[in-house]
């Protein structure tokens, strides 16, 4: 979660291998190939609700938008699509939830680990990048709950990982998320104190990097979230599969500064589209239907 051998290989095997590669590499700026979103241009007509809306805090209510920190690519949830524009299952939920709002949404790029600190800030509203609601990070900012993910790993197609037994091989995260700060930290010290080899971590600065990796044969297994490396095996065409079951289901939550009128304001929009439907359709729409939940709260965080 967002809170986050080199194999010498030659001929057509090679060849197949940058070809992936290449594709996977071009997710982040062209995603209009037929493995994208089932139905990416189908967006879901939302209104606004007076009653909801009518919980904003004045100065955002008056500026009529909200500004949003979000980092790509990280799909299926947020990337860009070939024309550069931003899209994913978290921007067609946002886009609901502002219009439930009527506001405008506004999505500013950032580093990952920079869009907490800009919301404290008050350069963000909102931020909206798979963040993993947590114990810790409630410290700093309040969430608003709206989806559930797990940590799930991935191989080359006809590997043998065990993320529960992984001592000694190469695993690739995305830098800063959860599966780099707290849970391959974790496995690795397991593997130590049994006197095991440690989990080399390989840390990338984007999702896309790390999948690359696997499918280069660099490490012997990435760790994600579930979506993420749902969608890029999809992606892959075969050159990897799951690696083990889902593990350390959390909630996804927006960050907002603590305290806010905000907060309110969001998780009733969430809930209400929760309720009339469309927030389904919208996972529906991308294949992540399997991570929805019933209820949308502040602060859900389990552990």
């Amino acid at each position: 979660m967002r809170y986050l051998r080199s194999s010498r290989l030659g001929g057509p095997l090679l060849a197949l291998i940058a070809v992936l590669a290449l594709a996977l590499a071009g997710c982040s700026n062209d995603e209009s190939g037929s493995s994208g979103p089932t139905s990416s241009t189908a967006k879901v007509e939302v209104s606004k609700v007076d009653e909801i809306a009518a919980l904003l805090p004045p100065d955002i209510a008056q500026s009529g938008k909200l500004v949003i920190g979000v980092n790509v690519p990280y799909q299926p949830n947020e990337y860009r699509d070939a024309s550069g524009k931003i899209v994913g299952f978290d921007v067609d939920l946002m886009d609901a939830v502002t219009g439930v709002l009527g506001l405008t949404p506004e999505y500013r790029e950032a580093d990952f680990d920079k869009i907490i600190p800009a919301i404290q800030q008050g350069t963000f509203n909102v931020g909206m990048s798979s963040f993993t609601d947590n114990k810790e990070r409630e410290k700093q900012v309040d969430f608003v709950t709206y989806f559930s993910a797990g940590v799930q790993w991935a191989q080359q197609a006809g590997g043998s990982i065990d993320p529960n037994n992984a001592c000694g091989k190469r695993v690739a995260v995305q830098s800063t998320t959860y599966e780099d700060t707290e849970e391959i930290p974790a496995k690795s010290k397991a593997c130590t104190d049994a006197g095991k080899p440690a989990i080399e971590k390989l840390k990338f600065e984007s999702q896309d990097e790390a999948t690359n990796a696997l499918v280069l044969g660099k490490v012997d297994a990435m760790s994600a979230d579930s979506p993420v490396t749902a969608y890029a095996i999809k992606r892959s065409n075969g050159a990897l599969e799951p690696a083990g079951p889902i593990a350390d289901s959390a909630p996804y939550g927006y960050p907002i500064v603590k305290g806010s009128e905000l907060g309110p304001a969001l998780q009733k929009a969430v809930q209400y589209l929760i309720d009339n439907g469309q927030y389904q359709q919208i996972a529906e729409n991308w294949g992540v239907e399997a991570g929805t939940i019933p209820t949308s709260v502040i602060n859900g965080a389990v552990s």
